[in-house]
């Protein structure tokens, strides 16, 4: 593996040889004294890594230089991970560094080994993250609208997306409500022939029953009162384009029949009107609700289904798409601080296991408010549980009693390794280490026999 890039800000000569001595067969060295040279460098070097000295000349004794070389770096490279040295007695500057964007601190005087597991670690964090935003940008390129994912689920949507957007034959997208239907809408036309003409979206939930009709087939001039003048319906405004209709569960079963008709021979009527309208217009519908339950009871056409339900393309929930929460979660944070102007550039450690224990019920909806909101209320440039508004698995734990917090860890333990182990419990008891008798006496004890 190539050796990553480190630049030393130090001003004493004496402490920035010693570092090189004693890191020089693990990086590539740069070394500068003071803030304009170290720019310099980090400009054309683009360094992984930055140990900073704040006592910087003209002013060593005090520490403005080291914070515009530290502001003016992370402005550059958000990624760059800078580990402020500072004196024995200095920590409330360190603090501040480490508020500001820095990746950690190490007081004087150095010790060689300790700065190097640091290193080590903040090359390894520097090289995850630099893999996260490259797999996000090839993603982006995919042209898919702006969806990202990487888990087997949504390459899945990706190639139903890719061989569908090339006909014209109907599509209904399936999934729980912000898991992204009208995102696989566009990208469905974004890539297909039509995409030049008009994307209309009518959400079938939203209007009043007795104005859908209208809104979606036009009306006559007296059609009915208040019908003052001739209006034309979504489907004839999106002549060659694609009508994308979501909720189509809502559908009542009158405007069903003449959807209907018009899949079967594109053509409409306006309400009040008698003349047959050519309409030539793709049609796409989604749906949160599970519409073999409603054909059953009575509230969805079976005919209307099989005529949408050519290809079915089902979206998973943010909780079964293995992998891809960190990475959509680095993408809106990416995408608000900037839009923002905020420097935040990173979540905690207990913000990615508070994220990782969430259930999402609102998916990825949820996922891009919770991040844009913690974006606005962050303080420093890292984003904390709190500014999540989600609990951390230690405070839930030290809001509880001793035995409390010992059950529920317990039992987020044993059903972490069931769902790991698709329900086996004799597998899951080898990974804890218990015996099976044992584990079955677990999980009634913790009421999780019932889940399994």
């Amino acid at each position: 593996m190539v050796k990553a890039k480190l630049l030393i800000v130090e001003d004493d000569d004496g402490l920035r040889s010693q570092l090189k001595w004693g890191l020089a067969q693990s990086y590539q060295m740069f070394l500068a004294g003071d803030r304009s040279s170290a720019m310099e460098i980090f400009k054309r070097e683009g360094p992984t890594v930055v140990t900073l000295d704040l006592g910087l000349p003209p002013r060593p004794a005090e520490v403005e230089e080291g914070f515009l070389a530290l502001t003016e770096m992370l402005g550059h490279d958000p990624l760059c991970k800078v580990i402020v040295i500072t004196g024995r007695d200095d920590r409330a500057h360190a603090l501040e560094a480490i508020g500001q964007g820095a990746y950690d601190f190490l007081p004087k005087p150095v010790q060689l080994d300790e700065l190097q597991v640091i290193l080590r670690r903040a090359v390894h964090v520097y090289r995850l993250e630099k893999e996260h935003r490259e797999l996000q940008q090839r993603l982006s390129r995919d042209a898919f609208e702006h969806m990202l994912g990487s888990s087997s689920r949504m390459l899945q949507v990706f190639e139903s997306i890719r061989k569908v957007s090339s006909t014209d034959a109907p599509v209904l997208v399936m999934g729980e409500s912000g898991t992204g239907k009208e995102l696989t809408a566009q990208a469905i036309h974004g890539r297909g022939a039509r995409k030049e003409r008009p994307f209309v979206v009518i959400n079938c939930a939203a209007i009043p029953a007795n104005l859908l009709e209208s809104e979606l087939f036009g009306h006559e001039k007296g059609a009915f009162t208040g019908a003052h003048i001739q209006r034309k319906g979504r489907l004839e405004l999106v002549q060659g384009g694609t009508l994308f209709l979501d909720e189509i569960g809502e559908l009542p079963l009158e405007l069903q029949v003449k959807l209907l008709r018009f899949l079967q021979e594109h053509r409409i009527e306006r309400v009040g009107g008698r003349e047959e309208i050519a309409v030539d217009a793709r049609v796409i519908a989604a749906t949160s609700t599970k519409l073999e339950q409603a054909i059953g009871e009575g509230r969805f056409r079976e005919d209307l289904y099989y005529r949408l339900a050519v290809v079915v393309i089902p979206l998973p929930p943010l909780r079964e798409r293995e992998g891809d929460l960190e990475l959509l979660a680095r993408a809106f944070l990416q995408r608000y601080a900037t839009e923002h102007k905020k420097k935040v550039t990173k979540f905690s450690a207990r913000a990615l296991r508070a994220m990782a224990r969430h259930g999402w019920p609102g998916n990825i909806r949820e996922l891009e408010n919770r991040i844009q909101r913690a974006v606005i209320m962050a303080e420093g440039s890292t984003v904390s549980p709190a500014d999540l508004e989600l609990a951390s698995s230690e405070d839930e734990l030290h809001s509880r009693g001793l035995k409390a917090a010992r059950e529920a860890l317990e039992r987020e333990m044993i059903q972490r390794a069931l769902d790991r182990h698709k329900g086996n419990v004799t597998r899951a008891a080898e990974e804890l280490g218990v015996s099976r008798p044992t584990l079955y006496e677990l999980m009634e004890k913790l009421g999780l026999a019932r889940i399994v």
